[in-house]
Formats: structure tokens, C-alpha cells, sequence
């Protein structure tokens, strides 16, 4: 497969590595505030930051474009970022992590399915809860540690969702339109449910933020449309690494 612009998005993800180093880390050794609640909500989204994301960098490398695939291994790499610095936080508040939890392992489960074009839709639909969440973290907990790590997060995954959505464009491109209208449908349907589930296993740390459960589920389902949209899409002639704060709709 030829590079369709993903040298843009490589410079986007190392460009942003950089930046990271300049700054540092948050200070950790001020301590955290945590809610009980909002300990076990944010220890389950750790178990989803966390892992080696090998099934999907090998799709990548098998996809053929290795522009791509460095692409998607500094994507990987962010997500690491994301899963170190909350066991970070939850040690500044007194806690530590889990080992599992059973929500990663249906995503895991669903992701691995099949090929590149699977693994990548459900990880859109973890990628769209996440946006939600964080934002709600970032605006809603008292504390201000906690506040600039979902802060932190919330950044990347503002530009990790059009990185994903120009690659599905390509992937769902050669089906016929009522195909690619009944993926994208599914993925919105997935959203719903997944959007739902959160509400409900995380709802004391939501309640704990100012957002009522209807609400969070209400902003999720919200969202789908401008992303199925973007999905569905033909290809873009050019990709657009960072997407403005909001721009997910959510």
C-alpha cells in the first residue's frame, strides 16, 4: 500500500514526543485527592491504557504501508504514556492498579477478531467513550493533579480520533456505499452500547464529577454521528493530525 500522508502524522506523534520531554511530567509528589469512586473508575481505564498493543501494530506492519506502521507504534506508544501516568496518580492518591478488569478484555477480545479494519473500529469506539471521560475528569474533579493528567489524555485523544478516521476512510473506501453505511451504523450501535455500560460501571465517579449518567450516555451517542460521518467518507486528499478541542461533538 503507498504512504497516503502518514509521514504528516509520524512528524505529528514525534513532534509530540518531543514536546512531552520538554515539559516534563506533572508533580507527583503533591499528592492527590481521590474519591473512592473515581479511584476504581480511573483504575479501570489504567487496565485499558495498559498494554503492548501488538495485535495492532502487527495488522499495521501486515497492511503494507511502513509509514503507517511507524504511525500507529508512536500511537501505541502514547497510550502507554496515558496508562504510566494514571498508576502514577493513583499512587499520588494511595492507590494502585488492577491487574484486569472484564470490560479490556471484551474490547481486547472484540479487537482481535478479525483484520486491521475490526481492530480499529472498536478501538474507535474505546477512543470516543475516552473523550467523554476525560473531559469530564478534566472539568469536574476537584483536584488539580487529577484535573491536568485527564487534561494531558484528553489531548492526545482529540488527535488520536482523526488519525483513526482518515485510516478507516481508506479501509471502508473500496466497499460499496450501502456497505459502508452498514459498518458505520454498527459502529454506532456498538458506541451506544458501550456508551451505556460505562455510564453504569463507572456511574458514582461520574455522579462524583457533576455528570449524570443519562448525560454522559446522551454526549456519547451524540458524538457518533460526526464520526461515522468522518469514517464513512471518501478518503481526504490530505490528512489533519490535530483536531480542535470539542471537535468530536462530545
Amino acid at each position: 500500500m503507498l504512504n497516503n500522508g502518514y509521514d504528516t502524522w509520524v512528524r505529528d506523534f514525534e513532534a509530540e514526543r518531543e514536546r512531552r520531554a520538554a515539559i516534563g511530567d506533572p508533580q507527583w509528589e503533591r499528592g492527590a485527592a481521590l474519591d473512592p469512586a473515581l479511584v476504581r473508575s480511573l483504575q479501570r481505564f489504567q487496565v485499558g491504557e495498559d498494554g503492548d498493543g501488538s495485535a495492532l501494530i502487527g495488522k499495521a506492519d501486515r497492511a503494507g504501508d511502513p509509514v503507517y506502521a511507524r504511525a500507529v507504534r508512536l500511537f501505541v506508544a502514547e497510550e502507554q504514556n496515558h496508562a504510566r501516568m494514571l498508576a502514577l496518580l493513583l499512587a499520588a492518591g494511595g492507590a494502585g492498579t488492577l491487574a484486569r478488569h472484564w470490560s479490556d478484555a471484551v474490547f481486547v477480545r472484540l479487537r482481535r477478531l478479525l483484520g486491521l479494519r475490526v481492530e480499529l473500529l472498536v478501538l474507535m469506539v474505546a477512543e470516543a467513550v475516552a473523550l467523554r471521560y476525560y473531559r469530564a475528569v478534566r472539568d469536574g474533579a476537584p483536584d488539580p493533579l487529577v484535573a491536568e493528567v485527564a487534561g494531558r489524555i484528553l489531548a492526545d485523544e482529540e488527535r488520536h480520533v482523526p488519525f483513526h478516521c482518515r485510516r478507516l476512510r481508506e479501509a471502508l473506501a473500496p466497499l460499496p456505499a450501502p456497505a459502508r453505511r452498514a459498518a458505520t451504523l454498527a459502529w454506532q450501535g456498538l458506541l451506544a452500547g458501550a456508551g451505556a455500560v460505562v455510564a453504569v460501571d463507572h456511574g458514582p465517579a461520574l455522579r462524583h464529577l457533576g455528570v449524570g449518567r443519562r448525560g454522559f450516555t446522551a454526549d456519547v451517542l451524540r458524538s457518533s454521528g460526526p464520526l461515522a460521518r468522518a469514517m464513512h467518507a471518501a478518503p481526504a486528499a490530505a490528512p489533519a493530525p490535530v483536531a480542535p478541542a470539542g471537535s468530536a461533538g462530545v
